[in-house]
Protein backbone atom coordinates (compact mmCIF):
# COMPACT_ATOMS: atom_id res chain seq x y z
CA UNK A 1 0.00 0.00 0.00
CA UNK A 2 1.01 3.69 -0.96
CA UNK A 3 2.45 5.69 2.00
CA UNK A 4 1.57 9.06 -0.17
CA UNK A 5 -0.87 11.00 1.41
CA UNK A 6 -2.36 12.82 -2.04
CA UNK A 7 -3.74 15.80 1.26
CA UNK A 8 -0.46 17.01 1.73
CA UNK A 9 -0.10 18.01 -2.38
CA UNK A 10 -1.28 21.74 -2.81
CA UNK A 11 -3.41 22.41 -5.56
CA UNK A 12 -1.81 23.17 -9.01
CA UNK A 13 -0.55 26.90 -9.51
CA UNK A 14 -0.65 27.39 -13.18
CA UNK A 15 -4.93 26.12 -12.92
CA UNK A 16 -5.20 28.33 -9.63
CA UNK A 17 -3.84 31.38 -11.91
CA UNK A 18 -5.70 30.57 -15.05
CA UNK A 19 -9.19 30.49 -12.66
CA UNK A 20 -7.92 33.54 -10.78
CA UNK A 21 -7.82 35.37 -14.05
CA UNK A 22 -11.19 34.22 -14.70
CA UNK A 23 -12.22 35.45 -11.35
CA UNK A 24 -12.87 32.37 -9.72
CA UNK A 25 -11.29 31.23 -6.76
CA UNK A 26 -9.44 27.22 -7.12
CA UNK A 27 -8.23 25.90 -3.76
CA UNK A 28 -8.22 22.81 -1.22
CA UNK A 29 -11.41 22.37 0.54
CA UNK A 30 -10.97 22.22 4.12
CA UNK A 31 -13.71 19.21 4.58
CA UNK A 32 -12.83 19.49 8.91
CA UNK A 33 -15.14 22.29 8.97
CA UNK A 34 -18.72 21.31 8.88
CA UNK A 35 -20.46 23.55 6.58
CA UNK A 36 -17.64 23.56 4.24
CA UNK A 37 -17.76 19.66 4.25
CA UNK A 38 -21.53 19.68 3.78
CA UNK A 39 -21.41 22.21 0.96
CA UNK A 40 -18.85 20.31 -0.63
CA UNK A 41 -20.86 16.82 -0.54
CA UNK A 42 -23.90 18.63 -2.09
CA UNK A 43 -22.22 20.29 -4.59
CA UNK A 44 -20.96 16.79 -5.65
CA UNK A 45 -24.82 15.08 -5.23
CA UNK A 46 -25.96 18.51 -7.72
CA UNK A 47 -23.44 17.48 -10.00
CA UNK A 48 -24.13 14.37 -10.59
CA UNK A 49 -27.70 14.82 -10.58
CA UNK A 50 -28.64 13.43 -7.64
CA UNK A 51 -31.08 13.99 -4.95
CA UNK A 52 -30.66 16.67 -2.04
CA UNK A 53 -28.46 14.73 0.25
CA UNK A 54 -30.17 14.82 4.24
CA UNK A 55 -28.20 14.36 6.89
CA UNK A 56 -27.93 10.83 7.35
CA UNK A 57 -27.11 10.74 3.65
CA UNK A 58 -24.49 13.40 4.83
CA UNK A 59 -22.99 11.81 7.32
CA UNK A 60 -23.02 8.34 5.68
CA UNK A 61 -20.67 9.61 3.10
CA UNK A 62 -18.29 11.65 5.05
CA UNK A 63 -15.68 9.27 5.74
CA UNK A 64 -14.35 8.74 2.11
CA UNK A 65 -14.18 12.46 1.62
CA UNK A 66 -12.26 13.12 4.54
CA UNK A 67 -9.20 10.70 3.41
CA UNK A 68 -9.16 12.49 0.33
CA UNK A 69 -7.85 15.66 -0.97
CA UNK A 70 -10.87 17.70 -2.13
CA UNK A 71 -10.19 20.53 -4.34
CA UNK A 72 -13.35 23.02 -5.11
CA UNK A 73 -13.38 26.12 -7.63
CA UNK A 74 -15.77 28.79 -5.78
CA UNK A 75 -17.26 31.82 -7.61
CA UNK A 76 -17.07 34.94 -4.73
CA UNK A 77 -19.82 36.91 -7.01
CA UNK A 78 -22.10 34.07 -6.63
CA UNK A 79 -25.14 34.75 -4.24
CA UNK A 80 -23.98 31.57 -1.92
CA UNK A 81 -19.79 32.39 -2.51
CA UNK A 82 -18.99 29.40 -0.05
CA UNK A 83 -20.64 26.85 -2.19
CA UNK A 84 -18.77 25.06 -5.01
CA UNK A 85 -19.10 25.35 -8.18
CA UNK A 86 -17.32 22.89 -9.53
CA UNK A 87 -15.39 20.10 -7.38
CA UNK A 88 -12.83 16.63 -8.22
CA UNK A 89 -11.03 15.08 -5.39
CA UNK A 90 -8.27 12.23 -5.86
CA UNK A 91 -5.76 9.98 -3.63
CA UNK A 92 -2.94 7.75 -3.81
CA UNK A 93 -3.89 3.89 -4.57
CA UNK A 94 -2.06 0.81 -5.83
CA UNK A 95 -3.22 -0.06 -9.08
CA UNK A 96 -2.56 -3.91 -9.52
CA UNK A 97 -0.81 -4.40 -13.04
CA UNK A 98 0.06 -7.05 -15.37
CA UNK A 99 1.86 -9.64 -13.39
CA UNK A 100 1.06 -9.16 -10.42
CA UNK A 101 2.52 -6.09 -8.93
CA UNK A 102 1.75 -2.79 -7.72
CA UNK A 103 2.19 0.71 -9.00
CA UNK A 104 1.07 4.14 -7.83
CA UNK A 105 -1.91 5.57 -9.15
CA UNK A 106 -3.66 9.39 -8.68
CA UNK A 107 -7.22 8.48 -8.42
CA UNK A 108 -9.72 10.91 -9.79
CA UNK A 109 -13.24 11.51 -8.64
CA UNK A 110 -16.07 13.48 -8.13
CA UNK A 111 -14.77 15.61 -11.11
CA UNK A 112 -18.41 18.12 -11.54
CA UNK A 113 -18.73 21.92 -12.79
CA UNK A 114 -21.89 23.63 -12.12
CA UNK A 115 -24.64 24.09 -14.94
CA UNK A 116 -23.95 27.39 -14.20
CA UNK A 117 -20.36 27.95 -14.96
CA UNK A 118 -19.96 25.63 -18.18
CA UNK A 119 -17.74 26.69 -20.95
CA UNK A 120 -15.32 28.47 -18.73
CA UNK A 121 -12.53 26.33 -19.39
CA UNK A 122 -12.80 24.64 -15.27
CA UNK A 123 -13.04 21.47 -16.21
CA UNK A 124 -9.71 21.43 -17.89
CA UNK A 125 -8.32 23.52 -15.18
CA UNK A 126 -9.01 20.62 -13.37
CA UNK A 127 -8.17 17.67 -14.73
CA UNK A 128 -4.80 19.33 -15.59
CA UNK A 129 -4.23 20.89 -12.35
CA UNK A 130 -4.68 17.02 -10.98
CA UNK A 131 -2.00 15.81 -13.49
CA UNK A 132 0.43 18.01 -13.09
CA UNK A 133 -0.55 17.55 -9.04
CA UNK A 134 0.28 13.87 -9.67
CA UNK A 135 3.33 14.24 -11.73
CA UNK A 136 4.90 16.65 -8.94
CA UNK A 137 4.01 14.16 -6.29
CA UNK A 138 6.33 11.35 -8.19
CA UNK A 139 2.75 9.21 -8.74
CA UNK A 140 3.52 7.44 -12.56
CA UNK A 141 -0.33 6.79 -13.69
CA UNK A 142 -3.43 8.79 -12.77
CA UNK A 143 -7.20 6.81 -13.06
CA UNK A 144 -10.54 7.85 -13.39
CA UNK A 145 -13.87 5.98 -14.52
CA UNK A 146 -16.21 8.25 -16.21
CA UNK A 147 -19.74 9.24 -16.89
CA UNK A 148 -18.91 10.35 -20.48
CA UNK A 149 -16.72 9.04 -22.83
CA UNK A 150 -15.72 11.78 -25.31
CA UNK A 151 -14.20 13.99 -22.53
CA UNK A 152 -11.09 12.47 -21.22
CA UNK A 153 -9.26 11.33 -24.12
CA UNK A 154 -7.71 14.98 -24.60
CA UNK A 155 -6.50 15.21 -21.64
CA UNK A 156 -3.81 11.48 -22.54
CA UNK A 157 -6.66 9.47 -21.18
CA UNK A 158 -7.01 6.08 -22.56
CA UNK A 159 -9.92 3.54 -21.85
CA UNK A 160 -7.55 0.85 -20.79
CA UNK A 161 -9.90 -1.51 -18.96
CA UNK A 162 -13.19 -2.90 -20.83
CA UNK A 163 -15.51 -4.59 -18.76
CA UNK A 164 -18.35 -6.45 -19.71
CA UNK A 165 -22.22 -6.38 -19.04
CA UNK A 166 -24.21 -9.65 -18.81
CA UNK A 167 -27.97 -10.15 -20.00
CA UNK A 168 -29.00 -14.02 -19.23
CA UNK A 169 -32.08 -15.55 -20.06
CA UNK A 170 -31.83 -17.93 -17.26
CA UNK A 171 -34.70 -20.51 -18.51
CA UNK A 172 -33.09 -20.96 -22.18
CA UNK A 173 -29.26 -20.20 -20.83
CA UNK A 174 -29.63 -23.00 -17.90
CA UNK A 175 -26.18 -24.43 -16.44
CA UNK A 176 -23.53 -26.98 -17.83
CA UNK A 177 -20.65 -26.11 -15.12
CA UNK A 178 -19.52 -28.56 -12.57
CA UNK A 179 -21.46 -28.13 -9.04
CA UNK A 180 -18.94 -27.42 -6.43
CA UNK A 181 -18.92 -29.25 -3.17
CA UNK A 182 -18.23 -25.98 -0.73
CA UNK A 183 -21.37 -24.46 0.61
CA UNK A 184 -23.39 -21.31 -0.21
CA UNK A 185 -25.34 -19.47 3.00
CA UNK A 186 -26.87 -16.04 3.26
CA UNK A 187 -25.99 -12.95 4.78
CA UNK A 188 -26.74 -10.30 7.01
CA UNK A 189 -26.24 -6.61 5.25
CA UNK A 190 -23.59 -6.17 7.73
CA UNK A 191 -21.72 -8.72 7.54
CA UNK A 192 -22.01 -9.32 3.84
CA UNK A 193 -20.15 -5.87 3.57
CA UNK A 194 -17.00 -7.21 5.74
CA UNK A 195 -16.85 -10.10 3.78
CA UNK A 196 -17.09 -8.24 0.29
CA UNK A 197 -13.66 -6.36 1.62
CA UNK A 198 -12.37 -9.33 2.81
CA UNK A 199 -12.81 -11.36 -0.27
CA UNK A 200 -11.95 -8.44 -2.60
CA UNK A 201 -8.94 -7.20 -1.25
CA UNK A 202 -7.58 -10.50 -1.32
CA UNK A 203 -8.96 -10.95 -5.51
CA UNK A 204 -8.00 -7.58 -6.50
CA UNK A 205 -4.47 -8.26 -5.98
CA UNK A 206 -4.72 -11.14 -9.27
CA UNK A 207 -6.70 -9.25 -11.60
CA UNK A 208 -4.78 -5.85 -13.03
CA UNK A 209 -6.61 -2.86 -13.32
CA UNK A 210 -8.19 -3.58 -9.94
CA UNK A 211 -8.11 -1.09 -6.88
CA UNK A 212 -8.84 -1.79 -3.37
CA UNK A 213 -12.39 -0.48 -1.92
CA UNK A 214 -13.29 1.48 0.86
CA UNK A 215 -15.65 0.79 3.48
CA UNK A 216 -18.60 3.08 2.28
CA UNK A 217 -18.29 1.48 -1.18
CA UNK A 218 -18.50 -2.38 0.44
CA UNK A 219 -21.70 -0.57 2.77
CA UNK A 220 -23.38 0.87 -0.34
CA UNK A 221 -23.13 -2.72 -2.08
CA UNK A 222 -23.99 -4.58 0.53
CA UNK A 223 -27.87 -2.13 0.85
CA UNK A 224 -26.29 0.34 4.12
CA UNK A 225 -26.34 3.63 2.72
CA UNK A 226 -29.41 5.71 3.68
CA UNK A 227 -30.04 7.16 0.61
CA UNK A 228 -30.06 3.74 -1.44
CA UNK A 229 -33.76 3.33 -2.74
CA UNK A 230 -33.47 0.16 -3.43
CA UNK A 231 -31.78 -1.13 0.05
CA UNK A 232 -34.62 -3.51 0.98
CA UNK A 233 -34.18 -5.13 -2.02
CA UNK A 234 -30.70 -6.34 -1.34
CA UNK A 235 -29.82 -9.60 -0.25
CA UNK A 236 -25.96 -11.45 -0.58
CA UNK A 237 -24.63 -14.93 0.18
CA UNK A 238 -20.91 -16.22 0.27
CA UNK A 239 -19.55 -19.30 -0.97
CA UNK A 240 -17.23 -21.30 1.39
CA UNK A 241 -14.86 -23.83 0.16
CA UNK A 242 -14.56 -27.28 1.64
CA UNK A 243 -12.29 -26.22 4.41
CA UNK A 244 -14.72 -23.33 5.68
CA UNK A 245 -12.55 -20.18 3.96
CA UNK A 246 -14.42 -17.70 2.32
CA UNK A 247 -13.58 -17.64 -1.05
CA UNK A 248 -17.03 -15.54 -2.43
CA UNK A 249 -19.59 -13.49 -2.75
CA UNK A 250 -22.81 -12.38 -4.57
CA UNK A 251 -24.96 -9.06 -3.73
CA UNK A 252 -28.30 -8.92 -5.80
CA UNK A 253 -31.19 -7.82 -6.03
CA UNK A 254 -34.81 -9.19 -6.99
CA UNK A 255 -37.36 -7.30 -9.21
CA UNK A 256 -40.99 -9.17 -9.67
CA UNK A 257 -41.57 -8.74 -13.44
CA UNK A 258 -45.20 -6.81 -13.99
CA UNK A 259 -47.07 -8.80 -11.61
CA UNK A 260 -46.12 -12.26 -12.56
CA UNK A 261 -44.57 -13.99 -9.89
CA UNK A 262 -41.67 -14.01 -12.00
CA UNK A 263 -38.57 -12.12 -11.28
CA UNK A 264 -35.47 -10.44 -12.49
CA UNK A 265 -32.36 -10.64 -10.34
CA UNK A 266 -29.68 -7.71 -10.66
CA UNK A 267 -25.92 -8.76 -9.85
CA UNK A 268 -24.66 -5.72 -7.45
CA UNK A 269 -21.88 -7.74 -6.96
CA UNK A 270 -19.97 -10.74 -7.52
CA UNK A 271 -16.54 -10.91 -6.40
CA UNK A 272 -14.54 -14.61 -5.96
CA UNK A 273 -10.97 -15.56 -5.94
CA UNK A 274 -11.43 -19.37 -7.05
CA UNK A 275 -13.20 -20.83 -9.94
CA UNK A 276 -15.08 -22.68 -7.88
CA UNK A 277 -16.40 -19.66 -5.80
CA UNK A 278 -17.17 -18.18 -9.02
CA UNK A 279 -19.34 -21.18 -10.82
CA UNK A 280 -21.29 -22.13 -7.74
CA UNK A 281 -22.09 -18.21 -7.50
CA UNK A 282 -23.26 -17.90 -10.89
CA UNK A 283 -24.96 -21.25 -10.69
CA UNK A 284 -26.87 -19.90 -7.85
CA UNK A 285 -28.04 -17.08 -9.49
CA UNK A 286 -28.89 -18.22 -12.88
CA UNK A 287 -30.98 -21.46 -10.98
CA UNK A 288 -32.67 -19.55 -8.22
CA UNK A 289 -36.24 -20.62 -7.81
CA UNK A 290 -38.74 -18.12 -9.72
CA UNK A 291 -35.74 -15.85 -11.66
CA UNK A 292 -36.37 -15.38 -15.30
CA UNK A 293 -33.65 -13.14 -16.27
CA UNK A 294 -30.39 -12.24 -14.65
CA UNK A 295 -28.42 -9.00 -15.37
CA UNK A 296 -24.64 -7.94 -14.50
CA UNK A 297 -22.35 -5.14 -14.89
CA UNK A 298 -18.33 -4.42 -14.64
CA UNK A 299 -17.45 -8.55 -14.88
CA UNK A 300 -14.24 -8.93 -16.23
CA UNK A 301 -14.05 -9.74 -20.60
CA UNK A 302 -12.84 -13.38 -19.74
CA UNK A 303 -15.41 -14.08 -17.05
CA UNK A 304 -16.38 -18.05 -17.26
CA UNK A 305 -20.04 -17.56 -17.08
CA UNK A 306 -20.70 -17.94 -20.99
CA UNK A 307 -18.99 -21.37 -20.86
CA UNK A 308 -20.78 -22.38 -17.55
CA UNK A 309 -24.37 -22.38 -19.36
CA UNK A 310 -25.81 -25.14 -21.62
CA UNK A 311 -27.33 -22.47 -24.00
CA UNK A 312 -24.68 -19.80 -24.74
CA UNK A 313 -27.06 -17.53 -26.82
CA UNK A 314 -28.99 -17.43 -23.90
CA UNK A 315 -25.94 -14.97 -22.40
CA UNK A 316 -26.23 -11.13 -24.16
CA UNK A 317 -22.48 -9.93 -23.78
CA UNK A 318 -22.15 -5.79 -23.81
CA UNK A 319 -18.33 -5.18 -24.01
CA UNK A 320 -18.36 -1.47 -22.65
CA UNK A 321 -15.25 1.05 -21.25
CA UNK A 322 -15.02 1.48 -17.61
CA UNK A 323 -11.51 1.72 -16.19
CA UNK A 324 -9.45 5.00 -17.90
CA UNK A 325 -5.62 5.51 -17.55
CA UNK A 326 -3.14 8.18 -18.03
CA UNK A 327 0.52 7.59 -18.07
CA UNK A 328 2.72 10.35 -16.18
CA UNK A 329 6.12 8.59 -15.76
CA UNK A 330 6.66 6.34 -19.01
CA UNK A 331 9.77 4.02 -17.83
CA UNK A 332 8.31 4.08 -14.27
CA UNK A 333 4.94 2.81 -15.72
CA UNK A 334 6.23 0.26 -18.53
CA UNK A 335 9.20 -1.00 -15.80
CA UNK A 336 6.25 -2.05 -13.10
CA UNK A 337 4.10 -4.53 -15.12
CA UNK A 338 4.77 -8.19 -16.35
CA UNK A 339 5.33 -8.25 -20.38
CA UNK A 340 4.16 -11.46 -21.85
CA UNK A 341 7.16 -11.53 -24.68
CA UNK A 342 10.57 -10.04 -25.32
CA UNK A 343 10.93 -7.06 -27.26
CA UNK A 344 13.09 -4.30 -28.56
CA UNK A 345 11.63 -1.67 -29.85
CA UNK A 346 11.33 2.46 -30.17
CA UNK A 347 8.30 4.55 -29.51
CA UNK A 348 7.42 7.71 -30.35
CA UNK A 349 5.02 9.22 -27.50
CA UNK A 350 2.95 12.37 -28.57
CA UNK A 351 1.50 14.24 -25.08
CA UNK A 352 0.09 17.46 -25.24
CA UNK A 353 0.84 17.66 -22.09
CA UNK A 354 4.39 16.96 -21.92
CA UNK A 355 4.68 14.54 -19.06
CA UNK A 356 5.85 11.40 -21.57
CA UNK A 357 6.44 13.24 -24.80
CA UNK A 358 9.65 11.63 -26.78
CA UNK A 359 11.62 8.89 -28.45
CA UNK A 360 11.66 5.89 -25.98
CA UNK A 361 13.57 2.56 -26.07
CA UNK A 362 11.84 -0.02 -24.79
CA UNK A 363 13.39 -3.31 -24.10
CA UNK A 364 12.04 -6.43 -22.52
CA UNK A 365 13.85 -9.71 -21.50
CA UNK A 366 12.90 -13.11 -21.41
CA UNK A 367 11.98 -12.83 -17.74
CA UNK A 368 9.00 -10.32 -19.36
CA UNK A 369 11.05 -7.32 -16.89
CA UNK A 370 11.43 -4.07 -18.97
CA UNK A 371 13.96 -1.48 -19.19
CA UNK A 372 12.94 2.04 -20.87
CA UNK A 373 15.61 4.78 -22.01
CA UNK A 374 15.59 7.67 -23.98
CA UNK A 375 15.96 7.02 -27.33
CA UNK A 376 17.01 10.14 -29.13
CA UNK A 377 19.19 9.09 -31.60
CA UNK A 378 17.44 6.25 -32.30
CA UNK A 379 14.69 4.97 -35.36
CA UNK A 380 11.57 4.94 -34.07
CA UNK A 381 9.13 1.84 -35.10
CA UNK A 382 6.30 3.29 -33.61
CA UNK A 383 4.53 6.51 -33.00
CA UNK A 384 1.61 6.90 -30.94
CA UNK A 385 -0.10 9.66 -28.94
CA UNK A 386 0.08 9.13 -24.88
CA UNK A 387 -4.08 8.29 -24.50
CA UNK A 388 -3.13 5.20 -27.18
CA UNK A 389 0.09 4.05 -25.01
CA UNK A 390 -2.53 4.53 -21.85
CA UNK A 391 -5.27 2.25 -23.76
CA UNK A 392 -2.70 -0.30 -24.11
CA UNK A 393 -0.62 -0.62 -20.50
CA UNK A 394 -3.16 -2.75 -18.69
CA UNK A 395 -3.07 -4.96 -21.60
CA UNK A 396 -6.99 -5.25 -22.24
CA UNK A 397 -6.80 -3.40 -25.63
CA UNK A 398 -4.80 -5.02 -28.53
CA UNK A 399 -2.39 -2.69 -30.50
CA UNK A 400 -3.47 -4.34 -33.60
CA UNK A 401 -7.00 -2.75 -32.45
CA UNK A 402 -5.28 0.62 -31.71
CA UNK A 403 -3.01 0.17 -35.39
CA UNK A 404 -6.55 -0.54 -37.38
CA UNK A 405 -8.27 2.96 -35.99
CA UNK A 406 -5.52 5.47 -36.86
CA UNK A 407 -4.26 5.41 -33.83
CA UNK A 408 -0.83 3.79 -33.82
CA UNK A 409 1.48 4.14 -36.80
CA UNK A 410 4.00 1.26 -36.86
CA UNK A 411 4.90 -1.53 -39.56
CA UNK A 412 2.43 -4.83 -38.55
CA UNK A 413 5.04 -6.72 -37.78
CA UNK A 414 6.31 -4.08 -34.82
CA UNK A 415 2.54 -4.31 -34.15
CA UNK A 416 1.93 -7.71 -33.71
CA UNK A 417 5.41 -7.92 -31.52
CA UNK A 418 3.58 -4.79 -29.27
CA UNK A 419 0.68 -7.18 -28.91
CA UNK A 420 2.54 -10.32 -27.81
CA UNK A 421 4.14 -8.36 -25.36
CA UNK A 422 1.08 -6.54 -23.87
CA UNK A 423 -0.73 -9.69 -23.39
CA UNK A 424 -1.83 -9.66 -19.74
CA UNK A 425 -3.11 -13.23 -18.32
CA UNK A 426 -6.00 -12.86 -16.79
CA UNK A 427 -7.65 -9.71 -18.65
CA UNK A 428 -7.93 -6.84 -16.46
CA UNK A 429 -11.05 -5.86 -14.83
CA UNK A 430 -12.31 -3.37 -12.41
CA UNK A 431 -15.24 -3.95 -10.56
CA UNK A 432 -16.38 -0.46 -9.10
CA UNK A 433 -16.69 2.80 -9.78
CA UNK A 434 -14.85 5.38 -8.01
Amino acid sequence: MTSLDARAVPVDAVSAETLAAAGLDYRLADLSDEATAQSYQRAVSRGFLGDEPDAQALAFGQAPFQARRNAAVYDPASPAADFPVATVNSWVTPLTVPGGAAVDMWAISVVTVAATHRRRGIARALLEGELRAAASAGVPVAGLTVSEATIYGRYGFGAAVPTVRLDIDARRAGWAGPTPSGRIEYREREQLADDLAAVHERARLRRPGQIPGWRTRWEGFAGLSPSDTERDRVRGVRYLDDEGALRGVLVYTLAEKGGSFRFGLHVRMLVAETPDATAALWRFALQHDLVDDVTADLRPTDDPLPWLVADPRGVVQTVHDHGWLRILDLPTALAARHWSAPLDTVLRVEDPLGFTAGDWRLRIDQSGAAVVESAADDAVDARLGVAALSALYAGGVSASALHGAGLIDADPGVVERLDRALASFPAPSLDIWY
